[in-house]
């Protein structure tokens, strides 16, 4: 199964002028898919459809994406002269809003390919498909998994490739974002390293993976494991993104999941210090090392894996308070610690460089 050519073959978003479609949503924890895009492809990013920040940049909104303009509605967009639409956000369950099927509507009959991340697959509305094909345009839904996924088999333990997996204490606390990040640093420390995707927001940056929560659960370990001997083919490192939590109430089966059918070498704890309970509910979190050892004692099992970093989601403190964090992260759970957005990746990399060599070391000669 080659997941990788058969994601790029269908829309490959470096070629694109997009328009982001994040109405009454545009946000940095609101509009994942959205906020990701413009951090990773700005230049290929025209406007952002948001009616209540209309009028703004991007970077006044989230930071990031000078120059790029909020406008009301998709008909000043088409002034910017977009080729695809991209859905920025992924709403709780993943269905289509009511208000926005005009809106795709209008974009499909005016020529725009549309990707979308909902669980709500536009390439199975009858109405827009039919629309689609009409006008020529590609509905990409990059959480439709594949076909014919396996049961998990720990194949994944066979490889020679080193598999790292971001995990953390919630939801939207940066785990993809880490995933890319050290990928990227990994690269430039001329290592062959691959950003394996397992959410929708990820296949829209890197144009392959498998959006697990959409995976029937009999196969959600297996398609983990679908993704690592995918990566390891032609790869040293497979930098696997997490999904949910442990401690999450809805997506903990998923973050099992991953766990099980990745068989990581190690793991990078993601958190965001003024997080005290998880998003959308009640429930607070445990200490961080005890959420470091629930993580360590569930993988144990399949293949035993320790966290050997925190990378810590700041972006809600100024620069000396986030400094102030990572301090005392590091003091608490004794692991390197940074916020790779603000300080680099370099702290995170380095241990993974050493986890990738030991194991080279033990691959070729065993039992030494």
């Amino acid at each position: 199964m080659d997941i990788f050519h058969s994601m790029q073959g269908n829309l490959k978003v470096t070629e694109q002028k997009i328009v982001i479609l994040a109405e009454e949503s545009f946000s940095v924890l609101e509009s994942k898919a959205a906020t990701v895009l413009i951090r990773y492809h700005a230049r290929n990013i025209v406007a952002v459809i948001d009616s209540i920040k209309a009028g703004k940049s991007a970077s006044e909104v989230i930071g990031i994406g000078e120059g790029i303009p909020v406008v009301a509605n998709l008909h000043e967009a088409m002034s910017y002269n977009p080729t695809l639409l991209a859905v920025g956000i992924a709403p709780p369950g993943g269905k289509l809003p009511l208000n926005w099927r005009p809106v795709l509507v209008e974009a499909i009959s005016n020529g725009l390919h549309i990707v979308s991340g909902m669980h709500h697959f536009l390439s199975d509305d009858v109405g827009l498909s039919n629309l689609a094909a009409k006008h020529g345009v590609i509905l990409w839904d990059v959480r439709k998994p594949p076909e014919n996924l396996p049961i998990g088999t720990c194949q994944a333990s066979g490889i020679s490739s080193t598999i790292i997996l971001t995990v953390g204490s919630d939801c939207r606390t940066g785990k993809m974002v880490t995933a890319i990040e050290l990928t990227n640093g990994l690269r430039s420390a001329d290592k062959k390293a691959i950003f394996c995707a397992t959410g929708q927001n990820g296949i829209m940056v890197s144009g392959w993976g498998i959006a697990i929560d959409a995976v029937i659960s009999d196969f959600t370990a297996g398609a983990a494991e679908t993704i690592v001997l995918q990566g390891a083919r032609d790869n040293d490192v497979l930098v696997v993104e997490g999904q949910g939590s442990l401690v999450h109430p809805g997506y903990s089966g998923v973050t099992l999941s991953l766990l099980h059918g990745s068989q990581p070498d190690a793991m990078i704890f993601c958190h965001q210090p003024t997080r005290m309970q998880v998003a959308r509910h009640t429930i607070k979190f445990p200490p961080l090392g005890e959420m470091i050892n629930q993580y360590e004692a569930l993988v144990y099992p399949i293949k035993p894996a320790k966290i050997i970093g925190v990378s810590l989601n700041t972006f809600d403190l100024m620069s000396d308070q986030a400094l102030e964090a990572v301090e005392l992260v590091e003091a608490e759970t004794g692991l390197p610690t940074t916020d790779v957005i603000r300080f680099g990746s370099e702290k995170l990399v380095n241990p993974i460089i050493d986890v990738s060599e030991k194991k080279d070391l033990r691959d070729a000669f065993p039992g030494a």
